[in-house]
């Protein structure tokens, strides 16, 4: 919506030029001062340009916007907007030409005064809060599915399926290098097509409790799992622990490739094909969790012991079942939407 102090005819001809939708009904600020609150809210959903407005008309105008339960944002360089860019959600205003009573009032400063930094800004922002989602569901659950393995494993009277200093060493060095991997991921697919969340949304909404709970369940089940199946076979506790700790390694690089895309499908080739710090990271654990497990000096040091090559392959399948998994329940998810 474009509000502006200039004549009806010049408003409308510059909102014909920036593509705004409805340019034929415009209302000038004497308009607005027949309307009462009501009338107002009901006029401002179907009208996008008014004319001839004050510093009162602007106000009232955002304060309509917002009763509608809308995030609204405006821009403004004039003393004149200061009220409405302060009542506004996200006050926006001129950095070159702006006045000091606008940046006051106003919650940024376009610093280059292109409105395309806007839409910028706010691609960026969403970035980053996506990225915080992404870390934080990604680290609960592959915390919790430890700590729900060692419970499970102490419940029924087991030995303990990892090692403190295997625990410490997939906490402090494995987990650490791959979380640290979401914080440069890119702007996904559609995030500008996306509406602006509420203020008051958590961080973690329902979704990704649920998702963060599903994926601890599923990463308890494979490390307790292959940790009883390697029992079962006679294998020694220390190749059972080896056997535990590399599923749950290779589950959590599994489950960084699915947690990269929390709005849409994972099993694309830019997913699949990743970036420079996912596949970098990855590298990094998989030559590290190779030596913890060949080399005879770290043997020494972690308890671990050769893999053979079709155990490993059921580790690595456990970790492909675990996204196969995951990323049908997305699917679903999508398609009931």
């Amino acid at each position: 919506k474009m509000i502006t102090g200039d004549h009806a005819t010049t408003a409308a001809a510059i909102g014909r030029q920036v593509g705004l939708g409805n340019t034929k009904q415009v209302l000038t600020g004497a308009d607005l001062e027949q309307m009462d609150d009501a009338a107002l809210a009901a006029a401002v959903l179907h009208t996008d340009v008014f004319a001839r407005t004050s510093p009162e008309h602007k106000l009232r105008l955002v304060m309509a916007l917002q009763g509608h339960g809308m995030t609204v944002a405006m821009t403004g360089d004039g003393v004149n907007d200061a009220p409405a860019l302060r009542r506004a959600d996200a006050g926006i205003a001129m950095g070159l030409k702006g006045s000091e009573a606008a940046k006051e009032a106003a919650d940024l400063v376009l610093a280059d005064d292109n409105f395309a930094t806007i839409v910028a800004a706010v691609r960026e922002g969403r970035t980053v809060y996506d990225n915080i989602r992404k870390v934080i569901s990604w680290t609960l659950p592959t915390n919790a599915g430890e700590a729900a393995t060692i419970i499970l494993a102490l419940l029924l009277g087991l030995t303990l399926p990892i090692t403190a200093l295997q625990i410490l060493w997939v906490n402090l060095i494995t987990a650490v290098t791959l979380g640290i991997a979401l914080a440069f991921e890119p702007t996904e697919e559609r995030t500008m097509h996306r509406p602006p969340r509420p203020r008051d949304a958590p961080l973690l909404s329902g979704r990704l409790v649920w998702l963060i709970a599903l994926a601890a369940l599923l990463f308890m089940c494979g490390v307790f799992g292959i940790y009883s199946y390697a029992l079962q076979r006679g294998y020694s506790i220390e190749l059972a622990r080896t056997l535990a700790m590399n599923t749950l390694v290779v589950m959590e690089i599994f489950y960084l490739f699915y947690i990269r895309h929390l709005h849409g499908t994972s099993l694309t080739r830019e997913a699949v094909r990743g970036t420079r710090a996912v596949w970098g990271a990855v590298l990094t654990v998989t030559a590290g969790q190779f030596a913890v497990t060949y080399l005879p000096p770290l043997q020494a040091v972690f308890e671990t012991r050769a893999v053979a090559f079709a155990d490993g392959a059921l580790v690595v399948a456990i970790g492909v079942a675990l996204m196969a998994l995951l990323e049908l329940e997305k699917r679903l998810r999508l398609s009931l939407r």
